[in-house]
């Protein structure tokens, strides 16, 4: 279903995980020995296991250098081995206040998602819903939710320099019980802070999708490095959205219901701290 940005806001259902990738954080600032593909995506993997509580500028410009849409949002997520929850949820402008959008993704299955646009009653999305845009954004449901680091097929291509780091370029590949609507993805990886600076989504064609860029790596809250700021390339001619992750915090509490339809209406409030 359509809406029109600023009356309306285009939502239907949406990795590069983007609350996956922002929340993911590194490890000690130090040159580790090398990897193997398999290994080295299973250790980016991991480092998103847990809770974790994002606030985030998104902004599109359409032209890029014309601002469409600007949005402050909070992403609530938790996440494991074997499943992914995550609440996309405007908090800014007030017009659009409480507009959400909750993520599911288990072992084995393909990802859900519900949408909640206040007063109205959450309303599921089908499987095509899942491979529109975000908030209006150049990123789709299915990009937010796909842990592509945790796919079975792994292989490191080569290497190279981004920005004057030496990356190891990781490409992911769908096996059997991977749902994806790319044919592979390639990640730049500074193996020295455990962070990916650029992730590329191709088609079974061979052409480039989408591309992710990280623009700016800091600390979290635990002082491990991440991609606090991103720009995402390439889902839709003259569109380039960047997002800014302004603030981050790890061991938060959720409830149960925070991941259901019923609990979009009252997601508003922050997560507690854990004990």
């Amino acid at each position: 279903m359509n809406f029109r940005y600023p009356e309306c806001l285009r939502l239907a259902a949406v990795t590069l995980g983007l609350g996956l990738l922002i929340s993911s954080a590194g490890g000690a600032d130090t040159t580790p020995a090398p990897l193997s593909a398999k290994d080295l995506a299973a250790g980016l993997s991991a480092l998103q296991d847990g809770a974790s509580y994002v606030r985030l500028r998104l902004e599109v410009k359409q032209p890029p250098d014309t601002t469409k849409i600007t949005l402050q949002l909070q992403i609530k997520e938790r996440h494991t081995k074997t499943a992914t929850d995550l609440v996309y949820q405007i908090l800014w402008p007030k017009e659009h206040k409480g507009e959400a959008v909750l993520l599911q993704k288990t072992e084995g299955n393909a990802p859900t998602g519900t949408l909640f646009l206040p007063p109205d009653k959450p309303r599921t999305l089908n499987t095509s819903q899942m491979k529109e845009a975000l908030f209006g954004s150049d990123l789709s449901y299915q990009d937010v939710i796909e842990n592509f680091f945790g796919w079975e097929n792994q292989t490191i291509v080569g290497t190279e320099s981004l920005n004057r780091v030496s990356c190891s370029i990781l490409e992911s590949r769908p096996g059997k019980g991977d749902f994806s609507n790319y044919a592979s993805i390639r990640s730049w990886i500074d193996p020295r802070r455990l962070v990916p600076l650029r992730v590329e989504k191709y088609r079974a064609s061979g052409q480039l999708a989408l591309r992710i860029d990280t623009t700016r790596v800091a600390a979290d809250d635990k002082g491990r490095p991440i991609p606090a700021d991103l720009t995402v390339s390439g889902s839709r001619a003259d569109s380039v959205t960047n997002l800014d992750g302004s603030r981050i915090r790890h061991d938060v509490t959720f409830t149960d219901r925070e991941f259901t339809p019923e609990g979009l209406a009252e997601g508003l409030a922050p997560p507690s701290a854990s004990e």
